[in-house]
């Protein structure tokens, strides 16, 4: 069983800034993002680190392993999980939890904002932390193209952002 909340990202566990570099300069959550990384570890820590650990001994048991790529994904896996739990703690451990945006009306970290583009399409987006970003979920990260030209705007005002098919104006259309 594959989860979204299991994706790694090689350049936060393995780049030249250390296991935790990556993620040291965001550390605000949401509530329900403080929620999710809770279930997310106790997930990984109570079935998914269980069930390898389960999977790695029985592979052992199974004879040779000198030539088995099966158990070697096994031991990959183990500690791709071993970092999202570190990752995660490390993050709940420094997280501050915003409750609330800090201005009423005025674009931030937390706001569900809409927007509408020059063609008048309209999207809503709440706007988090790239450790919390889902847009399957409605939510961008403060760091994203769009998330970062959005923050500070009020209702009626404009912003532009850069693509690789040019330049899209969106205009604030709600913010709570």
């Amino acid at each position: 069983m594959d989860l979204p909340a299991l994706r790694v990202e090689q350049h936060r566990h393995f780049g030249g800034e250390g296991v935790f570099g990556a993620m040291a300069t965001e550390q605000r959550l949401t509530p329900a993002g403080k929620q999710k990384l809770e279930d997310d570890l106790h997930f990984l820590k109570t079935v998914k680190l269980p069930e390898l650990a389960q999977r790695i001994q029985e592979s052992n048991e199974d004879g040779d392993i000198s030539d088995n790529s099966e158990h070697e994904d096994l031991k990959e896996e183990m500690v791709r999980v071993e970092a999202r739990i570190h990752e995660i703690e490390f993050n709940l451990g420094h997280a501050e939890i915003v409750d609330k945006p800090g201005v009423e009306g005025l674009v931030g970290f937390g706001s569900t904002v809409t927007i509408r583009d020059q063609d008048g399409i309209s999207e809503t987006w709440t706007l988090v932390s790239s450790q919390e970003q889902d847009t399957r979920r409605g939510t961008i990260s403060t760091e994203s193209p769009v998330g970062q030209r959005m923050m500070g705007k009020r209702l009626g005002e404009s912003f532009e952002v850069e693509t690789p098919g040019g330049t899209i104006v969106y205009t604030v259309e709600k913010v709570e």
